[in-house]
């Protein structure tokens, strides 16, 4: 069991590295104004998504499922748990809209600004604070 528990909390730093710095590269690409650096940004972008964000994404849930199974009476009657749950569901939400702003990069129909994309960056960083307290703290 502690295995699967390592293995989901490195899964969880790697998907948090990615899921950091992808919006960081939009800021960039959006504000960037040559062709080459365009590019540049949607090859960057998408091996980010696909080759780290993605991958982690999917190894946090399977390995995060495998825990939850071991002890499921305990986990399923924990409201911190149900709390925790809901914020990872936000989390795969934002993963999809990274999806959808990398779509968009890569198609040239972005139109958001990176302002816009600098508050886009803090939501996961508010996620990881609330999911961090959660699972310490189990404050209910």
């Amino acid at each position: 069991m502690l295995w699967f528990k390592a293995f989901h909390i490195i899964a969880v730093i790697c998907w948090f590295a990615a899921i950091f710095y992808l919006p960081r590269l939009f800021v960039y690409h959006a504000m960037s104004e040559d062709d080459v650096s365009r590019e540049r940004f949607k090859i960057m972008e998408r091996k980010l998504y696909r080759g780290i964000m993605t991958p982690s994404a999917f190894l946090t849930v399977i390995f995060g499922g495998i825990v939850y199974m071991y002890n499921p009476l305990y986990y399923s009657s924990s409201g911190w748990m149900h709390a925790k749950l809901f914020c990872v569901a936000l989390l795969l939400i934002y993963h999809f809209l990274c999806w959808q702003h990398l779509k968009n990069f890569r198609n040239d129909k972005n139109e958001k600004s990176h302002v816009y994309f600098r508050f886009f960056n803090e939501v996961p960083v508010i996620l990881l604070i609330i999911v961090v307290i959660l699972v310490v703290v189990k404050p209910f």
